[in-house]
């Protein structure tokens, strides 16, 4: 019991630590450091595409990441038998999460990481506009298809196959966005978040394996992927879990629309990836229309109590905020 104890307060005394830490850290950089992390860990990637692809790529970075948000929260099996429905909902975002980084790092292959993220955001753009009644709602979507136009014909190729490849993450990561949003409202903390990414690793494994086979075992490799685990999922998530303890839900989202630039930004500082001025304005227009629709959003779901305070509806999706409880692209 005094050993069980004794272990109980190391831990408590490290979350405290932790909590210290980015306690002292303003709550824009926290946001702004799990963007980076993003971005970082997706330009990072493709130093092993030679030795295990996409595919090999994807399962570790899931495998590493649900050991150690397993480790951190320490879902139990009783958790989830608790809730009804709440098996389901993690199994299907274990799916799309697979489903979505799997065509995203497939994507890079073919692509500047500047344009696939801008296309991949698209789909918490697509949310953050759903159920618009307005006029005035529509200027964001006319903003942000101009943006994708530019993008696209602005004078480096994209290829066909990794704009496909794009729409399809976008697609996936609309879908997780709305069956996390249901998981965390069934499952505490991070557990049902552990459980998802363990899951997706678990169904990527079959592709990672066939296309990596034994060069998963590499020493570099592994290395490599443990940094695009941490940074990717495990750093992002911690810190926008801070962040939104602190933040409304309409100012993270106003900041985390800085990932295309990020995006384009990281891959022309590591992987050397040159765009044409229009397309970095695409990339511009397309961050713009999501701070935009976010801001629409959020004056659209607030209300003012008797005190004067503005407060959001219950039943209001905040715009981008479940991307918080998520590992990243």
């Amino acid at each position: 019991m005094r050993q069980g104890g004794a272990a109980h307060m190391r831990r408590r005394g490290s979350a405290h630590t932790y909590a210290a830490v980015l306690g002292r850290v303003p709550a824009p950089g926290l946001v702004l450091g799990g963007v980076c992390g993003i971005q970082f860990g997706a330009a990072f990637a493709p130093r092993i595409y030679p030795q295990v692809g996409a595919a090999g790529v994807v399962f570790l970075r899931l495998l590493i990441a649900g050991v150690l948000l397993c480790a951190v929260w320490r879902p139990r099996r009783r958790t989830l038998s608790a809730v009804r429905g709440a098996g389901w909902t993690v199994a299907g975002a274990g799916a799309l999460l697979a489903a979505h980084h799997l065509a995203f790092y497939e994507a890079v292959r073919h692509l500047p990481l500047g344009a696939v993220a801008t296309i991949e955001f698209l789909g918490p753009f697509v949310i953050a506009l759903a159920g618009s009644r307005r006029p005035a709602d529509l200027l964001p979507a006319c903003v942000a298809a101009g943006g994708v136009l530019l993008l696209g014909g602005g004078g480096v190729p994209l290829a066909p196959a990794g704009l496909a490849l794009a729409a399809v993450a976008a697609c996936c990561w609309a879908g997780y966005i709305l069956v996390s949003a249901r998981m965390a409202q069934r499952v505490r903390g991070g557990q049902g978040l552990a459980l998802a990414v363990l899951g997706a690793a678990l169904l990527s494994a079959p592709c990672g394996v066939a296309q990596a086979g034994a060069a998963l075992l590499d020493p570099h490799v592994l290395w490599v992927a443990a940094v695009v685990a941490v940074a990717s999922s495990v750093l992002p998530y911690s810190l926008n879990l801070e962040a939104l303890r602190r933040v409304p839900p309409r100012v993270f989202g106003v900041l985390t629309s800085l990932e295309p630039a990020a995006g384009a930004l990281f891959g022309l500082l590591i992987l050397g990836q040159r765009l044409a001025w229009a397309q970095w304005l695409g990339i511009a227009a397309v961050a713009c229309a999501s701070v935009t629709a976010t801001l629409l959003g959020g004056r659209r779901g607030t209300r003012h109590t008797e005190g004067g305070t503005p407060a959001r509806h219950a039943d209001e999706p905040a715009a981008h905020a479940p991307a918080a409880h998520t590992p990243g692209p």
